[in-house]
């Protein structure tokens, strides 16, 4: 079961991440759970395939004080997706890895919010959950979401792509980018500056 309280992970500017509660579920799938969002995520999820990424959702919390939490717009209240981590599960890929991963509703592309969301996941990796290291995958027909890891400051990694036709069909490769704590430290010194 959700949290209630729906506890506040980290605040940004207009931002809030926080933990899931359980009136969350039914505008988060109505907002992301469409072709365009799902386009490079495997399609529109059936059911079966929404229980199941819930359930996963609230285990990387459980088991790891960590999930792709709820964002949240401070303005109006407004459930833009999620935006986290998790450790890497996908089969083939760098599994255990820290991962930060982020989907927001349509309406919400475009105006920096994954980015906003997106640091203070990492801020989070890097400071609260010790990580030395920070992946983040998709497939390479996304270039928004690639797009997004090289404005993060996260490289491209090559070496640890792998084969797993679950979200790109077409493909059947998820390809990775990845970024070290001392380069994201370096790079957010740089921005406050």
């Amino acid at each position: 079961m959700a949290d209630e309280q729906g506890e506040t992970v980290a605040e940004t500017e207009r931002l809030i991440l926080r933990d899931w509660r359980d009136g969350d579920w039914a505008p988060f799938w109505t907002g992301t759970n469409t072709p365009a969002v799902m386009r490079w995520l495997g399609g529109v999820a059936d059911a079966e395939k929404r229980a199941g990424a819930q359930e996963r959702l609230l285990s990387y919390r459980s088991e790891h004080g960590h999930t792709f939490w709820v964002v949240e717009r401070k303005g109006d209240g407004a459930l833009l997706g999620f935006c986290g981590l998790k450790r890497s599960n996908q089969a083939g890929g760098p599994i255990g890895a820290m991962e930060v991963g982020w989907r927001l509703r349509e309406d919400a592309w475009g105006q920096g919010y994954a980015r906003e969301a997106a640091t203070a996941a990492l801020d989070l990796a890097f400071g609260r959950f010790g990580a030395q290291e920070v992946i983040a995958l998709t497939v390479a027909g996304n270039g928004a979401s690639w797009g997004l890891m090289e404005r993060l400051g996260m490289a491209r990694r090559e070496d640890l792509d792998f084969d797993n036709a679950e979200f790109d069909p077409e493909t059947g490769r998820i390809i990775v980018y990845s970024i070290a704590k001392d380069v994201w430290q370096a790079g957010r010194i740089g921005t406050l500056a």
